[in-house]
């Protein structure tokens, strides 16, 4: 058995790679450039090069493998990379699905998405897979694409393509190496680079049990069908009160105002970045999406595919091992490409 995995140079992608190396199935991981191969060597693995925004290598990657799981996507807070964003996660979700159809190999793709694509109740109860989103109200670019890419998905089961959705919450764990928003949330108030916080909600998930739940949906899945793979619930506050228990560290207090962190955001964006000519510290799409607390509920994953739960203690405190050890070591967190 064969899998090709795309994005497996990132965070869920190089958890999802081992979890099938540790099943005995042979793994083609699909990188970008040359770092990404770089540091998929560490695994045994064969390596490809594909670009999803081109198209190039997209069929000589998906020649001989059985299952296809498909992790890569382009994120950024930041809107100058909107267009990028959209070539990566709508168009390289098209041109993957494509090549897959011209392979006859291929039996099933595992799409990840994400639980930015999945609605939020009005009563603030958990979400499920129920809830569809509007694109078009969406303001940050990431969502709008990501459930763009799924409305693609979701036309290819129509036209007989087999492959099952998955949607990740806030993945946590080691090897967080660009690291993620979240994950870098979690670095500054372990390594107390964060003095304030704007207080939001999200569901929290352990990265192992989420590379499990995409095998899981490999082997279980509904041809069609989305499963949310995530765990907790908790507010920034709760997630601070926690790092502060497991790290011996003195989480962030000062809770910011919203509409003062809209301000600063805008300042920070529009202006300051571009004086200097470096990211953003606070994205505006960031402070946006603080808005609303997003919380969900995996009930269906662990019913139907026995998505596991582990504690999120234990996932938090091997992220906050592994970011001491970077810094101790004086390790960058930006290592990898830009691309997952």
């Amino acid at each position: 058995m064969r899998a090709l995995v795309t994005g497996a140079s990132g965070f869920i992608g190089s958890y999802v790679m081992e979890a099938l190396l540790d099943r005995g199935v042979q793994v083609r991981a699909m990188a970008r450039n040359g770092p990404a191969a770089d540091y998929l060597r560490q695994w045994p693995v064969e390596i490809v090069y594909g670009d999803l925004t081109t198209g190039l290598g997209l069929e000589d990657a998906c020649q001989g493998v059985h299952v296809i799981f498909h992790v890569a996507a382009f994120y950024s807070l930041e809107r100058r990379y909107q267009h990028l964003m959209y070539e990566t996660n709508i168009g390289g979700t098209q041109r993957l699905l494509a090549a897959m159809r011209r392979a006859s190999s291929v039996e099933r793709m595992i799409y990840t998405s994400s639980t930015a694509t999945v609605g939020l109740r009005p009563d603030h109860q958990p979400a499920d897979e129920s809830l569809e989103v509007d694109p078009n109200t969406l303001p940050h670019g990431y969502k709008r694409s990501k459930v763009l890419a799924e409305q693609v998905v979701r036309q290819a089961v129509k036209d007989g393509m087999n492959v099952v959705i998955v949607n990740p919450s806030t993945p946590i764990g080691a090897r967080d190496v660009k690291p993620t928003p979240t994950g870098a949330l979690i670095r500054d108030a372990v390594l107390g680079r964060m003095p304030a916080y704007v207080e939001t909600g999200l569901n929290w998930v352990a990265v192992r049990d989420v590379a499990q739940g995409h095998l899981l949906a490999w082997e279980k899945g509904q041809c069609g069908e989305r499963y949310i793979l995530g765990h907790e619930n908790l507010t920034l506050r709760q997630l601070f009160e926690r790092i502060e228990r497991l790290g011996a560290i003195k989480a962030p207090r000062l809770k910011i105002p919203l509409g003062i962190a809209m301000g600063v955001a805008y300042v920070d964006e529009l202006v300051w970045s571009r004086i200097q000519r470096k990211p953003p510290k606070a994205p505006i799409a960031g402070v946006e999406l603080a808005k609303r607390q997003m919380f969900y509920s995996a009930t269906r994953a662990v019913l139907e595919l026995g998505l596991p739960q582990t504690p999120l203690d234990q996932a938090l405190a091997e992220a906050i091992q592994w970011f001491r050890a970077c810094e101790a070591n004086h390790r960058p967190h930006a290592a990898r490409p830009l691309v997952p």
